[in-house]
């Protein structure tokens, strides 16, 4: 997995449409080999789950990743590089 061009990114993500979760696990679950970690938040009084998935991927993957996440209902993404890494 490590790689040259590899970056080191933070997705930011916020679900709500609970109807939208499981196609989110499974897209996560297709990407595992380059999720370094993952931290999720319910924060009910909203209705809300907000996650952020650490990935460490070259460029395309973790746009894929994103883009994918993002195309789901209910559910907004957002990506944060690392300067070096």
């Amino acid at each position: 997995m490590e790689q040259e061009n590899n970056r080191i990114a933070v997705i930011g993500i916020v679900v709500e449409e609970e109807r939208s979760v499981e196609a989110l696990n499974d897209i996560l679950h297709t990407y595992r080999q380059y999720i370094i970690g993952r931290m999720g938040i319910p924060y009910r009084q909203k209705g809300i789950s907000i996650i952020s998935i650490a990935v460490d991927a070259p460029q395309d993957v973790i746009s894929a990743l994103s883009g994918r996440v993002g195309k789901l209902p209910g559910v907004s993404s957002k990506t944060a590089y690392a300067a070096h890494g």
